[in-house]
């Protein structure tokens, strides 16, 4: 699992975690700021995983998730709220916002178990 899609809506974080990603060797396929670009990227964009923001400019990202669980494709929630959204699965991987570069690389080692 090398290749990451990034859905963030916001520029700042989205551009640490593309940084952090590289220094891990990961390799970023796309990054996407809101709910209409995310689902298109999920459904038409080569990836092994993704890492979601749970809010996009007030938009759940639930319908994100959703998709790539028919995809079969892990994914982990980024969030400041602390929790994943309300309808997703209580074992879901969550990245809690600010996280350090060894807090990333745990959730995306989780994401391979």
């Amino acid at each position: 699992m090398k290749d990451i899609l990034i859905v963030e809506d916001d520029a700042l974080i989205a551009m640490l975690l593309e940084e952090m990603l590289g220094d891990l060797g990961y390799r970023v396929t796309a990054s996407v700021p809101d709910l209409e670009q995310a689902l298109d990227a999920a459904e038409n964009k080569e990836f092994d995983a993704a890492i979601l923001d749970v809010s996009l400019a007030g938009k759940s990202s639930l319908p994100v998730a959703k998709l790539l669980e028919a995809l079969g494709k892990p994914y982990v929630f980024a969030t400041g709220y602390g929790s994943a959204p309300e309808g997703t699965s209580s074992s879901q991987p969550i990245l809690r916002k600010p996280f350090q570069l060894s807090d990333l690389e745990k959730a995306l080692k989780g994401m391979q178990a």
